[in-house]
């Protein structure tokens, strides 16, 4: 996975007169924080700044909001689509599987491919995609893994983690389509879009990578070193 180095930087604002401002940030702190980390601000004179967010994806200087905090650990479930897992593959998954259950509660559920054997791939997805929502529950917060969906750094995704104890929901679904990606109804019911990488994986893969992350995330929000 390739490493950015260029932070990128957003401010949430409901007003935009240049003559004043409010909130826990004042422009002069704007500025300030604009030249600690080399940011371009397209839009500095904004006023009422309710929250000001460094998002810096693979950057050595961000921190993880929540670490050293209590955060709500919800149960964690892996809905992927796809084939029996590789015994290589299984013995990977198996590893992080298991260390992730030192936070929370984690299962997963697989969804056969074509589940019907339909030979057009769009009854294909929509057979898949039925299938994945028959398994999310109302109060589930929902993470969609695409590779269109939005790049995130380690410390993000521990903050992802944190975020999602805070939404008043249930449990916490990550979803991995098939070959042919997620149906509509999924993705209209996706809380939150993300990638794993700008590539695109299989299921065996993107399965393996995502358990490392949450491992990870789980270290970061404790405040742990991590143990490969």
């Amino acid at each position: 996975m390739a490493t950015s180095l260029a932070p990128s930087f957003r401010i949430l604002c409901s007003d935009t007169s240049p003559s004043s401002s409010s909130g826990s940030y004042t422009l002069r702190t704007l500025e300030k924080e604009k030249l600690n980390y080399g940011l371009q601000c397209t839009n500095l004179y904004s006023v009422k700044i309710f929250e000001l967010n460094i998002y810096c994806s693979n950057f050595s200087g961000k921190r993880c909001k929540y670490v050293g905090q209590s955060v709500r650990a919800l149960p964690i479930r892996i809905l992927w689509v796809g084939k029996k897992r590789s015994q290589g593959a299984q013995l990977v998954f198996d590893e992080y599987f298991e260390k992730i259950k030192l936070y929370c509660t984690v299962n997963e559920v697989q969804i056969r491919s074509n589940p019907k054997n339909s030979r057009d791939w769009k009854v294909q997805v929509e057979d898949e995609d039925n299938a994945v929502m028959n398994l999310i529950r109302p109060n589930d917060w929902v993470v969609l893994l695409d590779e269109r969906g939005r790049d995130l750094g380690s410390e993000e995704m521990a903050d992802l983690l944190g975020d999602a104890g805070n939404t008043g929901a249930s449990g916490l679904s990550f979803c991995i389509g098939g070959p042919y990606g997620h149906g509509q109804r999924l993705r209209e019911r996706a809380n939150l879009c993300i990638k794993l990488s700008s590539m695109v994986f299989n299921h065996q893969i993107a399965l393996l990578v995502l358990v490392e992350q949450l491992y990870r995330s789980w270290t970061i929000l404790k405040g742990q070193k991590y143990h490969h």
